[in-house]
């Protein structure tokens, strides 16, 4: 085990916009965002294990401290399926410090080397650079640990409360594993579902799983300016009986993952797990009632369906 440091849309636009971000020569130069360790009671790492090579782990550094609390297990798709397992680090972060297991496909980055580049088949298209089962992989890997003795999350694993998350593409990856039943609750984030045939070969997430999604389903997008508004609108419409909510942001596509502590959307992200996932009453109160937490926050608009 390798530990390292503490701490969208229009044809085929959505996948493409962050990719090609993240490969540009000018991002390439940007300055590095700075790294943020979450606010939450438990200080984080994000590493890569040897049982699971093609993701990055994101965890409480000390597992002990949690006592007898076990980890639900938060599986997020990077922005444009990206290998880079770290580009949404900070949101990552933030939520592994309020007592979550956080996993992300891909490696983390070398220094000096892009290991982000998009790779095209046919010219216009976008080859998956992670697979569209890569956080069912995920799941996979979290469920054989919590059994196997001598890991770090031998029984400290909540394998009964799953979420599938994701941004822009990964948000379609999102969805695609939030159709298995051990997957309580699909966080949608900058991401909807095509209408018509995916433009993207190999993610063939149809607006058909918007209507079999299952337990509840949270939509954060980034305001009329975001690329994936249209199709995530269209989402949140068709949802009729899943208790649901539409949050906006208005940021644009690129949301507010590498903000400190994963910005605002992180916060509307913990407090929507710990409600679903831990039966927080508190963090209930964000979301139900006419007088929500989020309903009278200024910097953001709420839409809910089946929440009381």
């Amino acid at each position: 085990m390798r530990a390292l440091k503490s701490v969208g849309q229009g044809a085929m636009l959505l996948a493409f916009a962050i990719t090609a971000l993240a490969a540009s020569p000018l991002a390439a130069q940007s300055p590095e965002p700075v790294t943020t360790p979450g606010n939450g009671a438990y200080p984080t790492l994000y590493e890569q294990v040897a049982g699971l090579p093609d993701h990055v782990v994101y965890r409480p550094r000390n597992m002990d401290a949690l006592g007898t609390q076990k980890l639900p297990i938060y599986v997020f798709g990077n922005g444009g399926c990206s290998a880079d397992g770290t580009s949404s680090r900070n949101h990552l972060l933030q939520i592994a410090s309020h007592g979550y297991l956080a996993i992300a496909p891909g490696t983390i980055p070398v220094p000096g080397k892009n290991a982000d580049e998009p790779s095209q088949g046919t010219p216009g298209q976008l080859t998956l650079a992670t697979p569209a089962d890569a956080l069912s992989t995920a799941i996979d890997w979290a469920v054989r640990e919590n059994e196997r003795a001598g890991s770090p999350f031998y029984h400290r694993l909540a394998t009964d409360k799953i979420a599938a998350s994701g941004w822009s593409c990964g948000g379609l990856q999102a969805i695609i594993t939030a159709q298995e039943p051990r997957v309580k609750t699909a966080v949608i984030m900058n991401s909807g579902v095509f209408n018509g045939a995916s433009p993207i070969p190999g993610l063939n997430a149809t607006k058909a799983m918007v209507d079999t999604l299952h337990g509840s389903a949270l939509y954060i997008l980034g305001g009329p300016d975001d690329m994936a508004y249209p199709n995530g609108t269209d989402d949140f419409r068709r949802i009729t009986t899943l208790p649901a909510a539409l949050v906006n942001i208005p940021v644009g596509h690129g949301g507010t993952y590498m903000e400190p502590n994963g910005g605002i959307a992180a916060e509307v992200v913990t407090a929507w797990l710990d409600w679903k996932l831990k039966g927080d009453t508190v963090a209930a109160k964000q979301f139900e009632g006419g007088a929500c937490g989020f309903c009278k926050d200024s910097r953001l608009t709420i839409e809910r369906k089946n929440i009381r």
